[in-house]
């Protein structure tokens, strides 16, 4: 890999051309002059710049280009009404987001150039690699932000909802991950986020956010949540994965940016915790409302996790009499 700079260069691909390429344009503007562009203060611009996760080592650098502000400048307009604070808030979130999204798809992309440099030096073509996933990702994006705004449009974001809450963790994570290569672990991860990612979005529910070996998820519908309680767990026969375990709570939590906070969060966390592998805990409150005859929830003796003295859960199973005549 230490002559990977290398080929790159003798392809074009640099530092300087990647700039030409994504940035579109020469960096000819400072904070001052973005901040007099927007109408803010420089200390909002700055800790609105962090918050997106980038670095400024002074005020006098030229970091942004014409498309740069004329970018924020238009998001600032819409966002007129806003506080600060919640910008701030929404560009961290953001920030976080495309970062994580973008390390992927560099990694790819490096992969790829390097790939076609070692074996035909002329066939790199950066703008067209860059055009194609930008394409793909305004698809993607269009089409979730489509079925996000109807659901946003139909609720309150910062207001309570009553949903069930989820959590699905690789047993053993730590240990095995010493034990494997890096290699290994790539492709176990991916097996793992993809097929839970399948298992949840087919029936409904929503990903959250992913946590190192855990997924943590969302869905209205109890006996819905139910359901990928049991899929999820199947997983480990079904995709060649360790055992998983799963903790489920329904409750009343708070929405806000994507992400829900509230006492069925924790709940659910430590049930995961206390889960045995290959084994699904919920608590009282979902149990009670996911009665169906597909599922067996099971007592078990109160828990005494972090923040909970005696907690009080069952595990969920399917229920083999119906399966049976099913």
């Amino acid at each position: 890999m230490t002559e990977s700079p290398d080929i790159a260069a003798s392809a074009g691909i640099t530092a300087d051309s990647i700039e030409t390429q994504l940035l579109g344009g020469e960096r000819l503007f400072t904070l001052e002059d973005m901040s007099a562009a927007l109408n803010i203060s420089e200390q909002h611009a700055r800790r609105m710049w962090s918050a997106f996760g980038f670095t400024m080592d002074s005020a006098d650098d030229k970091l942004f280009t014409a498309d740069d502000v004329q970018a924020l400048q238009l998001v600032h307009d819409v966002d007129a009404d806003r506080s600060p604070e919640l910008e701030v808030a929404m560009a961290r979130t953001l920030g976080q987001t495309i970062s994580r999204l973008t390390d992927w798809e560099a990694h790819n992309m490096a992969e790829r150039i390097r790939s076609t440099a070692e074996n035909d030096r002329d066939s790199i073509d950066l703008a067209a690699m860059v055009k194609a996933i930008s394409r793909v990702q305004t698809l993607i994006w269009r089409r979730h932000l489509a079925s996000a705004l109807q659901n946003a449009l139909a609720t309150t974001d910062g207001v309570n909802r009553t949903l069930t809450i989820g959590f699905v963790d690789i047993v053993g994570y730590t240990s095995l991950s010493r034990q494997i290569d890096m290699n290994e672990l790539d492709k176990l991860l991916e097996r793992f986020e993809t097929n839970a990612y399948e298992v949840i979005s087919s029936r409904g529910g929503r990903v959250v956010k992913t946590l190192g070996d855990a997924v943590m998820f969302e869905v209205e519908d109890p006996i819905k949540g139910a359901e990928i309680g049991i899929a999820l767990q199947q997983l480990s026969d079904e995709h060649d994965l360790p055992p998983l375990r799963v903790g489920m709570a329904l409750g009343t939590v708070l929405t806000r940016l994507g992400d829900v906070f509230g006492e069925p969060v924790n709940i659910a966390s430590r049930l995961t915790g206390s889960a045995r592998p290959g084994t699904i805990l919920v608590d009282s409150t979902l149990a009670s409302a996911a009665q169906d005859d597909r599922f067996f929830f099971k007592s078990i003796g109160p828990l005494s996790v972090r923040g909970y003295k005696r907690l009080r859960a069952r595990t969920l199973e399917l229920n083999k009499k119906s399966a049976d005549a099913g």
